[in-house]
């Protein structure tokens, strides 16, 4: 049976040219697993063969997946903007989290989870080294 449904969408926030960064890696891991990913970097003007945009909600398509990979003092100040465009979920990866950030997303009614989204889709950190 054949389908016309779209890849799923992500926009990995804190997304990197350093190959070494999760950033990078979860990025990689994106596009293996098949998804149309956004790169969110306001300094960087391509990662990996994508071009990027400053924030979420210069990306046009609707979002299923927001995957943050920033400390989460940044990721505090995002949240406003990431709620605006109103993502199915935001995946916190490891390091991304805190409470003050936990309560701050809840707050904004935003579906979260606490995941590593190399895993979630599939890989493992190991696979992008």
């Amino acid at each position: 049976m054949t389908t016309n449904a779209s890849p799923k969408t992500v926009a990995v926030i804190g997304a990197s040219t350093d190959r070494r960064k999760f950033g990078n890696k979860g990025t990689r891991a994106f596009i293996r697993a098949g998804w149309r990913v956004f790169p969110v970097n306001p300094n960087e003007p391509e990662i990996e063969g994508l071009t990027t945009v400053r924030t979420v909600v210069d990306i046009s398509d609707p979002l299923d997946v927001v995957s943050l990979y920033v400390p989460p003092a940044v990721g505090l100040k995002l949240l406003p903007t990431i709620a605006a465009k109103s993502p199915a979920e935001l995946w916190l990866n490891p390091g991304a989290e805190s409470r003050e950030l936990l309560a701050a997303a809840t707050g904004l009614g935003l579906r979260i989870r606490q995941l590593c989204s190399i895993i979630a889709v599939g890989f493992s950190p190991a696979d992008f080294s």
